[in-house]
């Protein structure tokens, strides 16, 4: 059964920072490109950041210079260093595992939240 499992979020001041870490099954982590989304109340949901299995990265612009993607091949786990938080930042925040195939699922974990505040 492939899992996805964040954990580190919470609640933060304006400026602080939080890494949050997801750890996925290692049969889908070492296939799979792996990104964080986040939803916060009353919006759609919004694609954050992302990283091929070959490391290379991309960020929305809201994010871009203040959150930096990474993983760990060696601990299937995938990492999302956010900096300069602002209360804008507050939603909950999801992993996806997204698969390389059409023929393959995409995956989700349950999500975490982040909450920026003073």
């Amino acid at each position: 059964q492939v899992q996805l499992v964040e954990s580190g979020g919470g609640l933060v001041q304006p400026g602080g920072s939080l890494r949050l870490s997801c750890a996925a099954t290692p049969t889908v982590f070492s296939m799979y490109g792996m990104g964080w989304y986040r939803q916060a109340p009353g919006k759609q949901r919004e694609w954050v950041a992302r990283i091929s299995s070959t490391g290379n990265t991309n960020y929305a612009d809201s994010v871009k210079g203040r959150f930096t993607i990474a993983r760990d091949n060696t601990k299937n786990t995938v990492y999302l260093q956010m900096n300069s938080l602002n209360p804008e930042d507050t939603a909950v925040y999801l992993c996806n595992a997204d698969s390389p195939l059409e023929s393959l699922p995409d995956y989700w974990g349950r999500g975490i939240q982040v909450t920026v505040s003073s």
